[in-house]
């Protein structure tokens, strides 16, 4: 089990969102104040006291703090990058709505997050608040009117951000739709303000639809104790847990990263589920990796770890075409059958040779 230390910053009382409150909780310089606003014209800053207790205010470099932080690099765009790198707008029927698989739909309440991630791909949308009573009701209608949609998948901003009553009232409406086969709820809350995992809240999931909630998780530090009794909450309550990882240089683009935090996950009861390679949103640029890089990750990663703690690598493809596996292949075409490779690198012909 990881130990997680706190650092404790002068000053934090509360979610940081200026340049200037950064500033007094040591986590930028203050000449860095005017570059740090600047970045929130693109981004909102919001950085829970959870988060800021874990950020190491003397490392540059620290994983946590080049999560939450603003960075200058923000402010570059590359030609590659996109207010809408998945392409969310032209498959959006209505307000809220996102259908882009004939069998599910994203529903977004809200795009507010409690804390901004600033490698996030819908930083061009998210901050501006919960979705009007009259849209959330056409939004709902929609589903309902849709009978191939056969899961929800709550997005946004941040499901878990809603007041619990609000969000109750989200589930059971879609709890009596009889297309509706399953809920699934996408949420850095129990990371980044665990303390909001209360019984009121995970009473609000509760629905004869099978609810799971995927957590966006990055780096094992952000799996503190807090967060694992957040977890715990949610397990116990029996609501399965699946594991959601962006992959970010200068986070967790290396093996053991990787191994550490997936083990964790499976620790805290929580199935990895994606590897997500970074999505082309602008002022990126510094958080992205290679897929080949990616890549070999995961075959190191297929050698260390267990089936139960493999995510799949996935990409998103730009546009909105949707998202598909981009992994290492195993399997080639040989001279008289097959060559499949073991996790070690070896070729093995198939069938076998008698």
């Amino acid at each position: 089990m990881n130990t997680v230390k706190s650092i404790v910053h002068p000053g934090n009382t509360g979610t940081l969102r200026s340049g200037a409150a950064l500033a007094d909780a040591g986590l930028i310089a203050p000449r860095n104040i005017a570059g740090a606003d600047r970045a929130a014209g693109r981004l909102p800053i919001a950085l829970t006291p959870d988060i800021v207790a874990l950020i190491d205010p003397f490392d540059a470099e620290d994983p946590i703090r080049r999560q939450f932080v603003p960075d200058a690099r923000e402010l570059a765009v590359s030609p590659e990058e996109r207010a809408d790198p998945i392409g969310d707008v032209a498959h959006s029927p209505c307000p809220g709505i996102v259908h882009r698989y004939p069998d599910r739909v994203l529903l977004m309440p809200l795009t507010s997050c409690l804390a901004y991630c600033r490698f996030c791909f819908r930083r061009d949308a998210v901050g501006t608040g919960v979705l009007a009573e009259d849209d959330l009701a056409a939004a709902l209608d929609y589903i309902g009117d849709h009978e191939e949609i056969w899961e929800v998948i709550l997005s946004g901003g941040d499901p878990l951000a809603l007041a619990p009553r609000r969000l109750a009232t989200i589930i059971a409406a879609l709890d009596a739709m009889p297309h509706i086969a399953t809920i699934r709820i996408h949420s850095r809350v129990p990371v980044v303000a665990p303390g909001r995992m209360n019984e009121a809240l995970i009473a609000a999931l509760k629905s004869e639809t099978p609810v799971y909630v995927a957590l966006h998780c990055n780096h094992p530090r952000e799996l503190t104790e807090a967060a694992r009794a957040a977890c715990r909450g949610l397990a116990d309550a029996g609501i399965p847990l699946l594991g959601q990882t962006v992959l970010l240089r200068g986070v967790n683009d290396d093996a053991d990263t990787l191994e550490n935090l997936m083990r964790t996950m499976v620790a805290c009861r929580i199935k990895p589920y994606y590897l997500h390679h970074g999505d082309l949103a602008r002022g990126t640029a510094h958080f992205h990796t290679t897929i080949a890089h990616g890549r070999e990750l995961m075959r190191q990663l297929r050698g260390r770890l267990s089936g139960l703690a493999q995510p799949t690598y996935v990409l998103d493809i730009p546009g909105g075409p949707g998202k598909v596996p981009i992994g290492p292949c195993y399997l080639a075409e040989a001279a008289d059958g097959l060559e499949v490779e073991d996790c070690e690198g070896r070729k093995h012909p198939y069938p076998p040779v008698a």
